[in-house]
């Protein structure tokens, strides 16, 4: 198995929306806001070669929306999907498997490319995967989530014919969350706090267990068990989420991968008076 970071470029969010209730005065440390109260975060996706299979998890924002919506998230940065995946020696056609962690805009939306006043799947070679039960949640969604579930990234995904929908449950097994495989060297744990049953691919890698946090974890910032964002749907379901992951995760040394902090790509974590912290950060280069 190889591993590659795939960066799709950056944008901005409201700082109190991404830390929900902790006061302004901590999280402003730790990502500091503009003018308007907004943070910038990656878009950091990760390329899986395992075997025969080129597995991308995660596709970022994409290219199709028009000027108005880009306008509401101040994409910046020099790097995008495609350029990451040559810096690499790949194209977008070389790609088997597009792994969605779930269908929120800025997860799926490089999933979908437009083709005239066509919508076509950015990845004509490759089999689609998301879950069942959030494939449901996000094309039939509830009021409050809607904004982030935008039809023109997800039914397009069906209508091509490419998706397939894993259907396990991922319940809680004891204080540990089920673990499903998707391949030998990946497995799928499955969470239900920031939205319905959103897939976190865990990746056996040269010794080591990385986990890609999606938005369980979107940064390091947000290790710290209260800093739960406005946007999960479940918040103290994301909070028993993060308690029972962090404690497993420390116990067996994982790395954890995140895709939406600025800076870190992975952390070890260390255990400190005021509870489990980011350890050792480094780039994925350096394993």
């Amino acid at each position: 198995m190889e591993l590659y970071t795939i960066d799709t470029g950056n944008f901005k969010l409201d700082g109190g929306a991404m830390f929900g209730v902790v006061p302004k005065t901590l999280w402003n440390k730790l990502n500091p806001a503009d003018e308007n109260n907004l943070c910038s975060w990656s878009m950091r996706c990760l390329l899986v070669q395992d075997g025969n299979r080129l597995i991308l998890i995660d596709t970022g924002i994409g290219t199709k929306q028009d000027a108005k919506f880009f306008s509401h998230y101040y994409l910046h940065g020099n790097a995008s999907l495609d350029s990451s995946l040559a810096h690499h020696g790949f194209h977008r056609d070389d790609i088997t498997d597009v792994f969605l962690t779930h269908l929120h805009f800025d997860h799926c939306g490089g999933a979908i490319i437009r083709e005239g006043d066509q919508l076509k799947p950015a990845f004509k070679n490759a089999t689609y995967w998301s879950h069942a039960a959030h494939w449901n949640w996000a094309i039939y969604p509830n009021d409050r989530e809607k904004a982030s579930f935008l039809k023109e990234n997800i039914l397009p995904i069906q209508e091509s014919g490419q998706l397939k929908l894993l259907e396990t449950a991922g319940n809680y097994q004891g204080n540990k969350l089920e673990k499903i495989a998707f391949t030998d060297n990946f497995s799928i744990r499955i969470v239900n706090g920031h939205t319905n049953s959103m897939m976190l691919p865990q990746l056996n890698y040269k010794g080591t267990t990385i986990v890609y946090m999606a938005d369980l974890l979107p940064s390091a910032a947000h290790l710290p068990v209260p800093y739960v964002m406005a946007y999960d749907m479940f918040p103290l379901t994301t909070l028993n989420e993060k308690k029972s992951f962090l404690k497993e995760a420390i116990e067996q040394n994982y790395l954890l991968y995140f895709e939406h902090d600025p800076q870190i790509e992975l952390c070890h974590l260390v255990q400190t008076e005021k509870g489990i912290r980011a350890g050792e950060t480094l780039p994925l280069t350096a394993l």
